[in-house]
């Protein structure tokens, strides 16, 4: 399948399911040159030197000129013409990688491995196994290729070579990276109760100007059952999607904990309201902050932080709305 298209790069995600999806696809094909990416630098064009049609595009949208995708986002599903296109409605986009190089591979050693990854980013964990420090949860937190490019490329080689959990996370690339995410936990918590506020059930936190990421699992294992999804702001009113710091941008993620079998509403409804290309799943997706005016109506300019209040009243109000009118639908 991925043979006809003769390819000699990947260009995935820098996220664990990205980053299991490479290392899978270069045990099927050793040469591969791995490449991270991100959704908005995909559709703003910033990798287009690094994609042809040998590359395959990996949990992140599809190019027309790239040589096959596999993806797993609904918001990406699209037929390009020329283009292979392996895109499934799975939990992550490692399965994909994993069930096509099984034809011709043996990966047997990688299925728990998978099944982390589809819980994990299919929001199928518990609250309990969340907070635990089993290894691949300890992995999944501590590396993220837009902050350790190194030692996500080393998870990468270690899951192409079989080494297995226990040696990937003894690698000292990636024990820095869990050092490091230590070190953050403390000034996570911080930031999350001191800026942590919820709004009809949606949890906001602003983690902007911090150069600090975090997911909405430890959002919502924060605020508990006090909230039905969740806000998390990110990146720098000075970011850019090809500079050093990332641009402002808003991610929202369902309480999985509280509705494993999806939420309330389709969070993809607000990250689509201003930003033509946000998306992702109905449960966990992301935008970037556009710029509005004071009635929320959007403006061409330059996005500045006061914009990011905006974006969210907009969302907030939509967000009420919709998951009003889903549970008069659910309960008539």
């Amino acid at each position: 399948m991925l043979q006809s298209i003769e390819p000699n790069r990947v260009l995935t995600d820098g996220d664990l399911d990205g980053i299991t999806s490479a290392g899978i696809l270069l045990r099927a094909f050793p040469n591969l040159i791995v490449e991270f990416g991100h959704p908005g630098g995909i559709r703003a064009g910033v990798f287009d030197h690094l994609i042809d049609s040998h590359t395959i595009i990996c949990d992140l949208p599809s190019h027309p000129t790239c040589g096959a995708v596999i993806d797993h986002h609904q918001t990406n599903r699209a037929d390009i013409e020329g283009v292979l296109n392996l895109w499934q409605a799975t939990p992550s986009a490692a399965r994909i990688a994993f069930e096509i190089v099984s034809e011709s591979q043996d990966v047997s050693d990688l299925q728990e491995m998978i099944d982390w990854v589809d819980i994990l980013d299919g929001g199928k964990i518990s609250r309990e196994d969340f907070l635990s420090d089993h290894p691949m949860v300890v992995l999944s937190r501590s590396i993220e290729a837009s902050e350790r490019p190194e030692a996500a490329q080393r998870v990468v080689r270690g899951i192409a070579e079989g080494w297995g959990i226990e040696r990937i996370l003894a690698d000292p690339l990636v024990v820095e990276s869990i050092h490091r995410r230590e070190k953050e936990a403390s000034k996570i918590t911080s930031i999350i109760k001191e800026s942590l506020i919820v709004v009809n059930r949606i949890a906001i936190v602003r983690f902007d100007g911090t150069g600090i990421r975090t997911n909405g699992y430890r959002i919502t294992a924060e605020a508990g059952d006090d909230c039905d999804a969740c806000i998390v702001i990110h990146g720098d009113e000075n970011g850019s999607l090809n500079g050093t710091k990332p641009p402002l941008s808003a991610s929202f993620y369902t309480n999985s904990f509280l509705h494993p079998n999806g939420g309330l509403v389709d969070l993809t409804h607000l990250a689509t309201t201003f930003d033509i290309h946000g998306g992702g799943h109905k449960d966990a997706c992301g935008c970037r902050i556009q710029p509005l005016s004071e009635n929320g109506i959007s403006e061409d300019r330059k996005v500045k932080t006061i914009d990011v209040n905006r974006n969210i009243a907009v969302w907030v109000d939509k967000w009420t709305n919709e998951r009003t009118r889903n549970i008069r639908f659910k309960a008539g």
